[in-house]
């Protein structure tokens, strides 16, 4: 977990995260789904979300900057995760925090 923590799949695939670990990427699924109830992408969103969310409230950066310093390859992809994991979009969250 620590190295998805750390953008190991911003940039690599979980094929490549399974290889590095010595295993294969069926098996590395199955124990994330088992342990943390997700898979290793799904986990990877969690952690790219939060780290977003974290950077929104402390400071002002575009939401567009937040997206790829985040580590999500798109802005479209951030705010469908963003809204799946808060029920929110990223500027709703933004508008909240100026009022």
């Amino acid at each position: 977990m620590r190295l998805i923590e750390d953008g190991f799949l911003d940039a690599r695939t979980v094929d490549e995260l399974a290889a590095s670990l010595g295993i294969g990427s069926r098996h590395l699924s199955r124990l994330f789904t088992k342990h943390a109830g997700a898979s290793p992408s799904q986990f990877a969103a969690t952690v790219r979300v939060q780290r977003a969310k974290r950077m929104i409230d402390a400071g002002d950066l575009a939401l567009s900057e937040i997206a790829f310093a985040a580590g999500f390859q798109s802005v479209r992809r951030f705010n469908d995760v963003f809204k799946t994991l808060y029920g929110r979009s990223p500027s709703s969250l933004r508008r909240k925090a100026k009022v």
